[in-house]
């Protein structure tokens, strides 16, 4: 049952065949291509990650936070992507620099009671992000069809098995898939932003940091959950670390300038659809005095407030997004196992596992709504267990070498981190004591 390599990364470890050391490197050699030729094969790994941060959870704490809250938390979207580009361009200057990813750095730098600690929690963490991904994509099949929940959650899986199939004929065939995922839930916001509008006063307001109460912590903590993804963080460093040989240190600095640009144009698209999310639900449902405390009740207000076009838009949204980031989720769980023990599982496998959890609250009748936003929350407990060895990694010349952190890059990392194991104590005494 345990294997030692997916067929992704059996692919990524081979990479091209070998070319002769004194000509053009394989970098050099597609640069040479041109600048638009020579940078698309370059671009992927995070628009594979960028999935991840607008999974169906975002749908519920951003819908959540702009009907409850009008435009009030508008900063924390801001801060969170913001967060995300500097989490997601450390991730895969792992990669990079290394050629290893950031569960084999754990593994083979951390004493091995933290390792087996750390792999135990990314596993939990894997399970409450699939919980929220396969949630998602069985109420929109629900929403679309009228298919009853567990059903469609069924139906879910057997898609899922598909999308997963894709990875064993190559990195780019999948990337191209999960990329066209993207453009789907980027149409549907963007032609629901048209349709509705919003008060670009109130927005601008809500870029200044407040809250109004406990409950606008808890939920800001949830959206940070569904925007800093755990489980990404360990993926994005194994999706850059053989996707083209590097001979030198010249070229992996030349990857690390195209790696940016890709995660500034992946995380800035993610960005928007957050954005745009919590802007409508501000304006559709807050200014008028709806009352949105679930997914489905946000669709039957996209129909009744604006037409049967926008409830479309949004129910095709959230389908692609539970169907793309569900399979985003079991390949970085993969990343996961092999990483911090060694194993893996066959990833229909890990797949069945992994949805079990779903299945059985769509089973017994659980809130779907409330289930994917509690389980955002639970997902924010565990970024700084991804986040802390990334900045304790990459600012260690003898694992980075010349791509080593420069020390503001250190100095901001660590704040962030800092900010978020604060903000999870808060919320950790307010839940048992407040």
């Amino acid at each position: 049952m345990f294997t030692t390599q997916t067929g992704l990364e059996a692919e990524r470890e081979q990479g091209p065949p070998a070319r002769d050391a004194t000509g053009p490197s394989e970098l050099q050699r597609l640069r040479a291509r041109g600048p638009i030729r020579g940078l698309l094969p370059m671009l992927g790994p995070a628009f594979v990650a960028c999935i991840a941060y607008v999974d169906p959870g975002n749908f519920a704490t951003n819908i959540a936070g702009g009907a409850d809250y009008g435009y009030l938390l508008v900063w924390v979207i801001v801060v969170a992507n913001l967060m995300a580009m500097l989490i997601q361009n450390l991730t895969a200057k792992i990669g990079i620099a290394t050629g290893r990813n950031l569960p084999e750095l754990c593994r083979e730098h951390f004493p091995r009671p933290v390792t087996w600690g750390l792999w135990v929690q990314a596993e939990l963490i894997a399970m409450a992000t699939d919980l929220a991904e396969f949630i998602g994509a069985a109420i929109a099949l629900n929403l679309l069809f009228g298919v009853p929940l567990f059903v469609s959650g069924l139906i879910t899986s057997v898609v899922a098995f598909a999308i997963l199939a894709a990875q064993s004929r190559g990195y780019r065939r999948f990337e191209a898939i999960i990329f066209g995922f993207v453009a789907i839930i980027l149409a549907g916001f963007l032609y629901d932003t048209l349709r509705i509008g919003f008060d670009a006063s109130g927005a601008a307001a809500g870029f200044i940091p407040s809250f109004q109460g406990t409950d606008s912590v808890l939920l800001a903590a949830g959206i940070l959950g569904a925007t800093v993804m755990p489980h990404v963080i360990y993926l994005h460093s194994s999706l850059t670390q053989k996707r083209i040989p590097l001979r030198d240190d010249a070229d992996r600095r030349l990857m690390l300038r195209f790696n940016r640009i890709d995660v500034t144009i992946a995380m800035t698209i993610a960005g928007l659809v957050n954005l745009s999310m919590l802007l409508i639900a501000a304006s559709l449902f807050h200014d008028s005095g709806t009352d949105v405390d679930s997914i489905e009740k946000a669709h039957q207000g996209f129909s009744n407030l604006v037409g049967p076009g926008a409830a479309l838009a949004f129910a095709l949204a959230l389908l692609a997004s539970g169907l793309a980031s569900s399979s985003v989720g079991t390949q970085a769980g993969q990343v996961v196992m092999q990483g911090f023990i060694t194993r893996t599982i066959p990833v229909f496998l890990r797949r069945a596992i992994t949805m079990a959890p779903a299945l059985v609250v769509l089973a017994i009748g659980l809130d779907p709504t409330r289930s994917l936003v509690i389980s955002q929350v639970i997902l924010s407990f565990g970024i700084p267990f991804a986040l802390v060895p990334v900045v304790v990694l990459t600012r260690r010349r003898d694992i980075m070498g010349p791509l080593v952190n420069r020390r503001i890059t250190t100095v901001v990392a660590s704040i962030v981190a800092g900010v978020i194991v604060v903000l999870n104590l808060f919320l950790l005494s307010q839940t048992f004591f407040g």
